[in-house]
């Protein structure tokens, strides 16, 4: 354990939380939980030799990117929005930013958080990840010069049905890992950083399939039964880069990092069930069990968008899903990330089964946005799916061993 994290006079936790209660007799607790952890660790290293796991994979924290976005996608994801509290200022953000960085630092290398009180949840990181970004709110309270012309509410689509209780917010969470015990401990232990400076505003969860259920690489699939996101650019695509991460043509704080774009979106799977085979392979373009196009015969074989039946009609609609979805700019595409959720219970709002539609671009304005028109315009599948909830934020830059993210934007 370092010097700033014991001893004497205030620990650094007391410093950043501006002298909220977290020291004292959590200091002296966390030299009996390091014995602890030594103690855990020794046994499960044990286990490992005898029973080969994956709880003990790693992805690093710091870096050039954060990790997240270009990284495998884990199994399971939640994603929090959080509201800040009126009276937090600069100083603040940066308190808190720190925070996070540090317990995030931790916890997805397999170390418990500073005030963690069980620290044994903490030891299986399975691949965990955690990603923060900024809305404009965040950003305005440190330099409202600094927030991008993109960062903000998307325009207005009209097969929208948004609710505010799945939209915007002032700081995001996105915490991944193959592990759900592993994901709601870190989930609480960053919320615990939050407490005294905002309060959560959504969270939402969303899976796929189990690690090792199919081989890596393989294309998700939606709880339509679609194969969903075949085009999408691999991180050691040469073009991934210009697509994703922010460049020289925004501001300074944000290169190196990207905007997310969030959309929750509600499938009618009942009346997606009524549709017989052919016409959900029509309404997409694809075929069901391979995510072939429809004029092909594998997933990655190009379509063909002249090709048309005895009667000349297309064999890819004009409506079909993935003929809207395509564009004829290189530069007009986005590097998608999503997951399912299904969320069953009573109450005023019932079940609901969906998408997390996650994607990141350098720019939602020029990537995202005109694609999502032509969906809006003539996609078949609105039949079937309400876009519920939207959230646009920028995602800085990772940072070194010792910073923290988002300190680009206090460099300025």
């Amino acid at each position: 354990m370092s010097t700033d994290e014991q001893g004497p006079g205030p620990s650094r936790r007391r410093v950043l939380l501006g002298g909220a209660a977290a020291a004292g007799a959590g200091a002296v607790a966390l030299t009996g939980t390091d014995a602890l952890v030594r103690s855990l660790r020794s046994a499960s290293g044990e286990a490992a030799e005898a029973d080969p796991v994956h709880g003990g994979r790693t992805h690093p924290f710091h870096g050039a990117h954060q990790a997240g976005i270009a990284t495998p996608p884990q199994a399971n994801a939640r994603f929090i929005g959080v509201d800040l509290r009126e009276e937090v200022d600069a100083d603040g953000v940066r308190r808190l930013l720190s925070l996070l960085s540090d317990d995030a630092a931790r916890l997805t290398q397999g170390r418990a958080a500073l005030a963690d009180t069980e620290p044994e949840l903490a030891l299986a990181p399975a691949g965990l990840t955690v990603t923060l970004g900024f809305g404009p709110g965040l950003v305005e309270r440190v330099d409202p010069d600094a927030v991008p012309a993109w960062l903000g509410p998307l325009p207005a689509f009209d097969t929208d049905r948004l609710e505010d209780r799945w939209s915007h917010g002032d700081l995001l969470l996105q915490v991944c890992c193959d592990d759900t015990l592993t994901l709601s401990h870190a989930a609480r232990m960053l919320l615990k950083d939050v407490r005294a400076f905002g309060s959560v505003r959504w969270s939402q969860e969303g899976f796929r399939r189990s690690h090792g259920t199919e081989p890596a690489g393989t294309t998700m699939r939606n709880l339509m039964g679609q194969v969903d996101g075949t085009v999408n650019p691999e991180a050691n695509d040469p073009d991934f880069d210009p697509l994703v991460w922010c460049g020289a043509e925004g501001p300074g704080w944000l290169r190196g990092g990207t905007a997310v774009v969030l959309r929750r979106i509600s499938m009618d799977l009942d009346g997606w069930d009524r549709l017989d085979r052919p016409g959900r392979e029509d309404s997409v373009g694809r075929r069901l069990d391979n995510g072939a196009p429809l004029t092909g015969a594998e997933e990655h074989d190009e379509p063909d968008l002249d090709a048309v039946t005895p009667l000349g009609f297309p064999v890819i609609a004009e409506y079909a899903h993935i003929r809207r979805a395509r564009s004829e700019d290189p530069d007009e595409r986005i590097f998608r990330r999503a997951y399912n959720y299904e969320s069953v219970g009573g109450g005023a709002h019932g079940d609901d089964a969906g998408l997390l539609f996650v994607c990141y671009q350098r720019d939602p304005d020029r990537q995202f946005v005109p694609i999502q028109r032509r969906l809006d315009q003539l996609d078949l599948l609105n039949e079937w799916i309400t876009h519920i909830g939207s959230a646009v934020f920028a995602v800085p830059p990772g940072c070194a061993e010792g910073g923290f993210v988002g300190e680009t934007l206090f460099d300025r």
